[in-house]
């Protein structure tokens, strides 16, 4: 028995806390504030004897808590004899009390159906305590519309005062992606402690936004807050995410300066290893590991796995065995670590040297360590491995299961992916959110339209609820499959959208060439209040670009600066170069990378090298070309694209120049292909390649093709054939173009009248772009082609792009 108050009892924060520890929260007034002045506030709290011994750590047992409650009318003379709660507590603190454990058990949706049951009985009266729980569940499941009416609850109940409060309002923005609303919440404090600090500058760092959050470490240190050790490795872990050396270092000045310590603790010395390795500074790193004058199993394993992640194995390996004849042996958490760091830096060797080690040492194989091999040999690419091992475990949990359908996914292994989700549901394992994002990615990079309406058919009858992950792999997966209709529609049926949300849907609008669509979209977002980010302004920009937006691109990346204090990075620079290119304005391209503050990287010179194809510039493709061979000088696709350049030209010479060296180099160019979806099995189609089973009959659906073709008029366009050979010969290579052999299996196979969806890893050429315009009019098909750069809707003899892409 503790005494503690019993606002502490109920607060989520001091949940996790030991029994036998006095817990209090007392009421913290203004002791100095933004203008310096000094609060005179006094406040007592009674102390009650409260037992934490019953609290619920199950959901089953927190669901029993919550029955009985809902039985009883909330008597607490009826309460269960192990409820942890003072024998006449009030409505309202067995309500905070379930909302605790609610979030506490991972089930934030019923959290917030407890909360909306408070805010419906008149009789209960919500505190500073029910406050900071919900606003967590609403942080979790993006509900900013929800959190902003609990903040506007907070103003009228006047609990603004409560640090802890404010603490989670900045939170619940920062999960929401409203970073605006979270730096006013905390500019707006009459009060701030050190969490509050520690708090807005890990949500800036989180967001990718280090120049704020380092700006705030200052504000901090003018505030005169001095940083505990805690916040001091809480800033080094953020710096090391971000991987900013310069930042690390002058992190490093700041530790050395303030630590409390004459000797640097092992915890801090620990942090500073681990943030050098993650920024790349591998040999500061060491010299900061062998100053150490303490050393634990989590040092050795923070350098070990910096050795792995700098890409230096040898040197990691031979401190390992350092590490073993120091007595330090190696847990179960080391080759964790270190098989995890394998997987991420794609190290199969060294991966499958550790698997063993783990076998000839006597390791357990435990569930944990089992997933994370599986894991990494998925990351490596090596799914044959993968599956041997995840066969011969003997346990396995859903992680494990998703572990080995995301290494499917990521190979595009789609028939194994969805034969291993059968096997799942005969073993009785409920694919969780993640297993079923993975099978959304899957389908939507292979364009499989059916399976992914299977995967959507299987949420709904499984009755899982679509937070706002969910809905946008949903989203994403119906953009990319060709389906955006359905995406727009699912996207509407949304209320609570984060920003995340917002970008799929006007990605998918971009790809499909709608960009009048996603523009109002933006407009849209910016009367709900939900702020654009970095990725929000590159969708927008591929929109105007697909669809020829000149101008409305222009303005808007003047106000990404202007209106939304966004600075323009590389890659919206290479939006902007790829708008400009493709609409023929060349100059003022060239003319912006020379103006950029930066140096223009590969994506960005492509770009113009790309728009100088498409209006046939030689000599400012020449220019672009030398830049991007520079930079990557044995990148075959921009070789190709100025050879492409050069043959439109008649600059044979050229042309063989370039082919000349690319066969010296041993460069290939990536093949083009084409796959077509047909009850659930994609079948890839490259040109010359006929393994396919039925290649005779699409060869004959080919000739009936040409036939119909030429019958209205159509002449084939040899200018996409950039090779040095008769029109005959021309002629007869793009007749068995990869896309034109999909179609022809598509006719063959599909019921008349069905659309024919093809996913194709090249650019449409010119010539398969107006046979296909014909062939959805002759044929009376709609016929969908995802290019590598949008998608294409043929209907009736036009495309949706307007004969622009």
């Amino acid at each position: 028995m503790t005494l503690v108050s019993t606002r502490s009892t109920l607060s989520p924060f001091f949940s996790s806390f030991p029994t036998h520890t006095m817990l209090q929260r007392p009421y913290s007034p203004p002791l100095n504030t933004n203008n310096g002045s000094h609060g005179n506030h006094h406040h007592h709290q009674q102390l009650v004897p409260v037992s934490f011994k019953g609290l619920p750590t199950s959901l089953e047992e927190t669901r029993q808590i919550h029955a009985r409650m809902i039985r009883t009318g909330f008597r607490p003379t009826h309460l269960l004899s192990s409820y942890p709660l003072p024998l006449h507590s009030s409505p309202a603190a067995q309500l905070n009390l379930l909302i605790s454990s609610y979030i506490k058990n991972g089930r934030p949706e019923d959290a917030l159906r407890t909360y909306a049951h408070m805010r419906g009985d008149d009789e209960v009266a919500l505190d500073s305590f029910t406050v900071p729980s919900v606003l967590k569940a609403c942080g979790q499941l993006s509900r900013i519309h929800l959190g902003e009416e609990v903040h506007g609850f907070v103003l009228k109940a006047g609990l603004d005062w409560d640090v802890f409060v404010h603490n989670a309002l900045i939170q619940m923005y920062a999960e929401c992606g409203s970073m605006g609303s979270a730096r006013r919440v905390f500019d707006e404090m009459p009060v701030r402690d050190v969490v509050s600090w520690s708090t807005m500058i890990r949500c800036f760092a989180r967001n990718r936004l280090l120049p704020e959050a380092v700006s705030l470490v200052g504000e901090m240190l003018l505030s005169q807050v001095q940083a505990s050790e805690v916040a001091m490795i809480n800033v080094l872990n953020l710096l090391a995410d971000v991987g900013d050396l310069g930042l690390g270092r002058a992190m490093h000045g700041y530790v050395l300066r303030n630590s409390s310590r004459e000797v640097m603790g092992v915890n801090l010395s620990t942090a500073l290893v681990d943030m050098y390795t993650k920024c790349g500074g591998g040999v500061a790193a060491r010299r900061v590991f062998d100053g150490m004058s303490e050393k634990n199993v989590v040092s050795w394993t923070s350098m070990v796995a910096g050795h792995i992640r700098l890409n230096q194995p040898e040197q990691g390996l031979q401190l390992f065995a350092q590490m073993c004849q120091e007595n330090v042996s190696p847990n179960e958490i080391t080759v964790l670590s270190l098989v995890l760091e394998c997987g991420s830096r794609g190290d199969l060797e060294l991966g499958k040297w550790l698997h063993a080690y783990v076998l000839r040492n006597g390791f357990g194989m435990s569930l944990v360590l089992g997933t994370a091999i599986v894991d990494m040999y998925c990351k490596c690419g090596d799914v044959q491995s993968a599956r041997a091992l995840f066969d011969r475990m003997d346990a396995k949990d859903v992680t494990t299961w998703t572990a080995m359908l995301s290494g499917y996914a990521k190979t595009s292994c789609l028939d194994q992916a969805f034969h291993l989700l059968s096997l799942m549901k005969n073993e009785k394992v409920k694919p969780n959110e993640m297993t079923t994002v993975s099978l959304l990615s899957l389908c939507a990079e292979s364009g499989a339209l059916d399976l992914g309406r299977w995967v959507h058919a299987y949420i709904d009858k499984q009755g899982t609820e679509l937070d706002a992950v969910l809905a946008t792999a949903l989203i994403d997966m119906y953009a990319k499959c060709g389906d955006i209709d359905t995406a727009y529609r699912l996207f509407s049926s949304v209320s609570d959208r984060d920003v995340c949300m917002w970008n799929a849907m006007i990605s998918g609008l971009a790809m499909h060439g709608r960009g009048d669509v996603a523009l109002g979209l933006l407009s849209q977002m910016e009367k709900e209040r939900v702020e654009p980010n970095h990725i929000t302004c590159v969708a927008v920009l591929h929109a105007c670009s697909h669809s020829g937006l000149v101008s409305e691109g222009k303005h808007f990346f003047q106000r990404m600066q202007s209106e939304f204090g966004l600075v323009p990075k590389v890659e919206h620079y290479g939006c902007m170069v790829d708008l400009l290119g493709r609409a023929g304005m060349l100059e003022e391209a060239y003319n912006l990378i020379n103006s950029m503050p930066f140096r223009p990287n590969i994506v960005v010179w492509g770009a113009l090298l790309a728009g100088c194809k498409l209006h046939k510039n030689a000599k400012m493709g020449e220019l672009a070309a030398r830049h991007v061979l520079e930079l990557e000088p044995h990148n075959c696709g921009y070789s190709v694209l100025l050879s492409n350049i050069y043959a439109m030209d008649k600059r044979w010479n050229d042309v063989s120049e370039i082919r000349k060296v690319l066969n010296e180099t041993g460069t290939k160019k990536a093949p083009g292909f084409s796959s077509i979806e047909v009850n659930g099995s994609l079948h890839n189609f490259s040109m010359g390649d006929d393994s396919h089973p039925q290649i005779r009959q699409i060869h004959a659906m080919i000739v009936e093709m040409t036939r119909e073709l030429n019958h209205v008029g159509y002449v084939a366009d040899t200018s996409a054939v950039f090779l040095n050979v008769d029109e005959e010969e021309k002629e007869t290579a793009l007749r068995y173009h990869s896309e034109k052999l999909a179609i022809a299996f598509g006719l063959i196979i599909t019921a008349p009248g069905t659309p024919i969806r093809i996913v194709k890893n090249l650019r449409v050429c010119d010539d398969c772009h107006a046979a296909t315009k014909l062939l959805s009019k002759i044929y009376k098909r709609i016929i969908i082609v995802r290019d590598r750069n949008r998608f294409h809707h043929f209907v009736d003899g036009s495309c949706s792009c307007k004969d622009y892409w």
